[in-house]
């Protein structure tokens, strides 16, 4: 008979000091879990579930780069995924609820040996039944629910407290050496790379430094969705979603030529497409 391989783990946190405090209570509360490596950002909790496959990724909601909820969607759509995800976490009730309403596992810092031991045997029934089952229709349409639920989580934790949100109306991007104040619901898209936000109308192409993770909660999520890690799209410019030859949905936009492909994590929101 042969013997089932280890459990593996990657621990993701921007603080050296909680990341050895978490690995030292998981190996008292789940000694057969091996650690198999460590993220210091968002951004490298993605790669590292890519490169390592590991069955459990402990994310850390506040890291540079990229929060632990937006790692956690492109985890969950990276081919192949059948890990768990468990957020550590230091907010407050209000974010505590929007976690309990679906399957998410959390920790509240500090972590308790306890409760850390009532995740582990939580984790260790759930990834049983994962290693014994095949993905199946029901298996997609539940990841679908869960990358909705992360986006409205994401959208939530940035906007604190509730009540109604006081969305940007107007945007002051520069163009060549201008700054031009542009209304944003002329905006056909926000693209970024590494330096800028390029800012699209029908009319023009201007730039801005905000990055696409702090662009986002300042928009209406009514009328602005994210499609990608570095996209967000105007739905009233929207023409059309098709799919190419490998499955891929490309958003094509009213009047102009770009076309916008969507990544796998928001691939849900055109799920009819």
């Amino acid at each position: 008979m042969t013997t089932p391989a280890p459990l593996r783990a990657v621990v993701a946190d921007d603080e050296r000091l909680l990341r050895e405090q978490l690995k030292t209570r998981l190996a008292a509360a789940w000694p057969e879990l091996q650690i198999a490596g460590e993220a210091r950002d968002g951004l490298e909790a993605v790669a590292q579930a890519e490169a390592l496959q590991p069955d459990v990724m402990f994310l850390d909601i506040r890291m540079p780069g990229m929060t632990g909820i937006e790692a956690a969607r492109e985890i969950l759509a990276l081919p192949g995924w059948k890990g768990e995800i468990v957020f550590v976490t230091a907010y407050d009730e209000y974010a505590i609820a929007a976690f309990e309403q679906g399957a998410l596992d959390y920790l509240l810092k500090p972590v308790e040996p306890a409760r850390l031991a009532q995740t582990a045997s939580r984790l260790k029934e759930r990834l049983a039944v994962r290693r014994g089952a095949g993905s199946t229709a029901a298996d997609e349409a539940a990841l679908d629910a869960l990358l909705g639920r992360l986006l409205k989580l994401q959208q939530g934790i940035a906007q604190p407290g509730g009540g109604t949100a006081a969305y940007m109306q107007w945007i002051q991007a520069a163009a060549g050496a201008t700054t031009r104040l542009i209304a944003v619901k002329d905006v056909l898209f926000f693209r970024s790379d590494e330096k800028y936000t390029r800012v699209q109308t029908r009319q023009q192409e201007a730039f801005i430094r905000t990055p696409i993770r702090d662009l986002l909660p300042q928009l209406d999520p009514q009328q602005f969705w994210q499609i990608h890690r570095s996209t967000i799209v105007n739905l009233a410019a929207v023409a059309s979603v098709t799919r190419d030859d490998a499955g891929r949905q490309k958003v094509h936009i009213q009047g102009h030529p770009e076309v916008l492909e969507v990544s796998r994590s928001f691939a849900h929101l055109f799920r009819g497409a």
